[in-house]
């Protein structure tokens, strides 16, 4: 299994997802999406297991900057905007074997049960 976890070192949901993997003894490789953004590819497949709702962080300034607009924008619209600026991405953001499989970290189950522990 290959885990990849996109994120920011300083986002405390990403220090709280790094420290419950070690905690559990999962291997997994942190990618910085600020310094690594993903690719348009990437996000597109992301998107298809995901689905953009979930993978809007509205709490970040980059979400707030947009506008209203925002609001009726299509799958297109989010992707080509995720493409432009990781920081609309919530995180953490999980990648299993090249799948998009979790973002965020809250449900310890929910978690086990999306990467398959």
């Amino acid at each position: 299994m290959s885990l990849q976890v996109y994120g920011i070192p300083n986002c405390g949901t990403c220090k709280k997802a790094f420290n419950w993997l070690q905690k559990h003894n999962i291997d997994y490789e942190f990618i910085n999406a600020k310094e690594t953004p993903p690719t348009r590819e990437q996000i597109e497949n992301w998107v298809k297991s995901l689905g953009c709702a979930s993978m809007r962080n509205p709490s970040g300034q980059s979400y707030r900057a947009l506008g209203d607009e925002k609001k009726t924008w299509i799958d297109e619209q989010w992707i080509e905007a995720f493409a432009k600026d990781a920081m609309l991405l919530k995180r953490p953001l999980f990648v299993q074997d090249g799948t998009a499989v979790l973002v965020g970290f809250k449900d310890e189950k929910v978690i086990l049960e999306k990467l398959g522990i």
